[in-house]
């Protein structure tokens, strides 16, 4: 886990836990991002409905996304709730937590490449927090942009090299991916040839951090999905490649549909 933690949670955060303790009455869990802080999930807490046997919604050694409901910061207690979490708040939690193991296996690399100690590790770490909020993305800027993107946190050439090559090998590149569904035919005798030229044109558009590919669905149907790191990126290479194959075709006296498929955005790994 990342190591710029407070102390205590605030009201209203999600946090990872996982259980230590059953009760009549609850779980006792330790809280991962809070060096194992102690909290308490009450019975009441743990589902809309009542619940006869706790362990069919949380078993001991599990690990739950669970919200704060109260906290008494003198006392370090945390009281906890599942039933308040959404699948959304869940699904985005638990990608928030892959990114922070991810950032510290990144960094642990870049220990072992340069051969500092701890206390030179933690130094890099929190430079790189202060700079830019996570480790993670501070990691995800060198990926994308490389040493030139660290500057700031004055660390040396050395240093600021070797992060970079580790965030290009560790740091997945966000990506979205449009795309679409091609309908078209060509009455002329080199009709499949025509085809095959304006696809192939289609496939040849380029953008700074975007892909085309067109493959075959079935005639006269084929789908054209164009990854790039943004939305506005994306859109704006597809429209030009369906642009492009769409002028080909129509130029040859051929027909031309095309019709949207819903868009994806790809997690972190």
């Amino acid at each position: 886990m990342e190591t710029e933690l407070r102390e205590i949670p605030e009201q209203g955060e999600l946090v990872l836990a996982t259980a230590r303790e059953i009760t009549s009455h609850g779980v006792y869990v330790t809280l991962e991002e809070y060096a194992d802080l102690r909290g308490f999930l009450h019975i009441s807490e743990i589902s809309t409905g009542w619940v006869r046997h706790i362990e069919r919604y949380v078993k001991p050694g599990q690990k739950v996304v669970l919200k704060v409901i109260r906290t008494n910061k003198a006392r370090r207690e945390v009281d906890l709730s599942l039933r308040q979490v959404t699948g959304d708040e869940r699904k985005e939690k638990l990608i928030e937590v892959k990114k922070m193991e991810r950032a510290e296996t990144a960094l642990d690399a870049v220990k072992t490449r340069l051969g500092i100690n701890e206390d030179e590790l933690k130094r890099i770490k929190t430079a790189m927090s202060q700079e830019f909020g996570t480790l993670y993305d501070a990691l995800l800027e060198a990926a994308r942009k490389g040493a030139k993107a660290l500057e700031k946190l004055t660390l040396g050439e050395q240093y600021l090299s070797v992060i970079e090559s580790v965030a290009k090998e560790k740091i997945p590149l966000p990506t979205v991916e449009v795309r679409g569904i091609i309908s078209s035919t060509c009455p002329l005798p080199n009709g499949v040839e025509v085809l095959k030229e304006a696809l192939s044109a289609g496939e040849n558009v380029k953008g700074s951090s975007a892909t085309v590919t067109i493959t075959y669905v079935g005639a006269p149907r084929y789908r054209v999905a164009v990854t790039a790191e943004n939305y506005k990126e994306a859109e704006k290479v597809l429209e030009a490649a369906v642009e492009k194959v769409r002028g080909i075709v129509e130029n040859s006296k051929g027909s031309f549909g095309f019709k949207r498929e819903e868009s994806t955005r790809r997690a972190v790994e």
